[in-house]
């Protein structure tokens, strides 16, 4: 599993405290959300190209993290 605390930060000054890519604006959500309705990595680096591959991945090992805490918790 990637170390997605390379690539993702939580900061209150921006996007509310959402996570989000380090240097960006652009938030696990957003990225979770493009993947989920068909958008390939490819199409993705496309549209923005500051992001990178690894960055993409890093979002689906957070939320994966994420899901795996919740469901221990339960």
């Amino acid at each position: 599993m990637i170390e997605f605390n390379k690539y993702i930060e939580i900061n209150t000054e921006k996007r509310f405290g959402k996570p989000i890519i380090k240097g960006t604006r652009i938030s696990v959500y957003d990225i979770l959300s493009w993947l989920s309705n068909g958008m390939s990595r490819k199409d993705i680096i496309s549209d923005y190209p500051e992001l990178s591959e690894n960055q993409i991945n890093a979002c689906l090992s957070f939320a994966a993290r994420k899901e795996q805490r919740h469901l221990y918790a339960s």
